[in-house]
């Protein structure tokens, strides 16, 4: 059985390597970008879960017709 420590690894060429480390870290970039705005569109979605349900149960809107035609469809 071969020793492990001379086992040749091969590797990409240095600008290659730089390349996609580049390439890599741009698509990081994105995906963080996309994950931030995910993360803001579910904190409005709270926002607007909470006023709905806070002018629900106040009184400001009626939503029992709603609940009506949504039992319907």
């Amino acid at each position: 059985m071969p020793d492990i420590g001379n086992i040749p690894i091969l590797l990409p060429p240095l600008a290659k390597q730089s390349a996609i480390v580049a390439f890599i870290e741009n698509e990081i970039r994105k995906l963080e970008s996309l994950k931030a705005e995910a993360e803001k569109a579910i904190d409005l979605l709270k926002e607007r879960r909470a006023a709905l349900i806070g002018a629900a149960v106040t009184g400001k809107i009626d939503v029992r017709n709603v609940v009506r035609q949504e039992l319907a469809a």
